[in-house]
């Protein structure tokens, strides 16, 4: 039996993917072999690593003038390649601290760059995004997360940053809603929370941001090379790229990001207005912040040990109503459900429905 399952990554997936994917899992496009098996460069595989990237493009409005780059090491190796790439010579940039993920990066950022951190809703525990101020104008970019997965926030409104270039993680919210690329100098994203399973990075970079890393940085860490190379300098995510293409023509046939956003307002629409009205819950997120794709809750009880023991029963109790990874992230505690593109609406419906039970 299938369960609906709300973790925040590796997450759920299309069924219809993941059928498609059986089906040729020792066979895929009639080669007799599957993805696993075939060799990067061969005539097999890079029909496959091509049409992700013109899917992709496709479906994000990625303009002509951008690289797309399919990686390794997550969105966590990105905090680093940013830097390092882009900052060697203006070393210091803007980050907007925004939750668990943005803090992250500045931290590793912090290893090669000066940075500055621009603005912070650590006052408040990371429940609305901050007005966040222009640039100075002599940094080398400018740092935000657009959707931040373990608070439960997003932001509704870019901030202007002029020449500066805009870099964000959009790890949890990439394919959500229309994004214009061309507001960013570079956007990446961990596949494994909306995109596709572990394993696989997604990086669109402008190519005037291409080519200024020093020359120690070292190869697999350097854009140019990897842009010049196509994503094959070393051996790609081979079978994560696969399931990323699986992912975009299944996406493609729901309508594309215009009606994914619809869906996917009318899901959050429905938790959140379900949570607003609930004796038993309630989400501590700025209306105007609040994320599409992951809905943090907590327990309204005032006592401390009451509010955990609602948590671990309600964890305990949907798991066995086959709703399942409701749990908050570690470092943040409450409970979380991550409707992302491939949540249905009856999942969200059926999670609802348990709330209301569980009262």
């Amino acid at each position: 039996m299938r369960v609906y399952n709300f973790s925040s990554g590796p997450s759920v997936l299309p069924l219809p993917v993941l059928e498609k994917a059986a089906l040729e899992i020792t066979n895929a496009n009639d080669t007799g072999q599957s993805v696993m098996e075939m060799s990067h460069r061969s005539k097999d595989f890079e029909p496959i690593l091509y049409e992700t990237e013109s899917l992709l493009r496709e479906l994000m409005g990625i303009p002509d003038n951008y690289k797309v780059l399919f990686l390794q090491g997550g969105a966590w190796l990105q905090f680093a390649m940013v830097p390092l790439n882009l900052a060697a010579v203006k070393k210091k940039a803007v980050y907007i601290d925004t939750g668990l993920w943005s803090t992250k990066a500045i931290e590793e950022a912090s290893k090669y760059i000066e940075v500055n951190t621009g603005a912070s809703s650590k006052d408040k525990v990371y429940t609305y995004i901050p007005p966040a101020p222009p640039p100075q104008g002599d940094e080398a970019y400018y740092h935000i997360t657009l959707n931040n997965t373990g608070y439960g926030t997003k932001w509704s409104q870019l901030p202007e940053t002029g020449p500066v270039p805009l870099v964000s993680d959009i790890s949890s919210c990439i394919l959500s809603e229309p994004l214009d690329v061309s507001k960013f100098g570079l956007l990446y994203a961990g596949a494994q929370k909306n995109l596709g399973p572990a394993g696989c990075t997604v990086v669109i970079i402008r190519e005037d941001l291409i080519g200024n890393a020093p020359s120690w940085v070292p190869s697999m860490l350097n854009y140019q090379i990897l842009a010049r190379e196509n994503s094959m300098f070393n051996t790609p995510p081979c079978y994560g790229i696969y399931m990323i293409g699986l992912v975009l023509k299944w996406l493609k046939e729901q309508g594309g990001t215009e009606a994914m956003s619809k869906l996917n307002r009318e899901k959050a629409e429905l938790l959140y207005n379900c949570l607003d009205n609930s004796r038993v819950f309630y989400s501590p997120i700025e209306k105007s912040s609040r994320s599409l794709m992951n809905i943090v809750f907590f327990p309204r009880d005032e006592d401390p040990q009451k509010r955990k023991d609602q948590e671990e029963r309600f964890v305990k109790e949907a798991a066995l109503a086959g709703l399942v990874n409701l749990a908050g992230h570690r470092a943040v505690g409450g409970l979380r459900a991550s409707i992302y593109n491939a949540m249905p609406l009856e999942g969200v419906k059926a999670l609802i429905s348990f709330i209301e039970k569980f009262y």
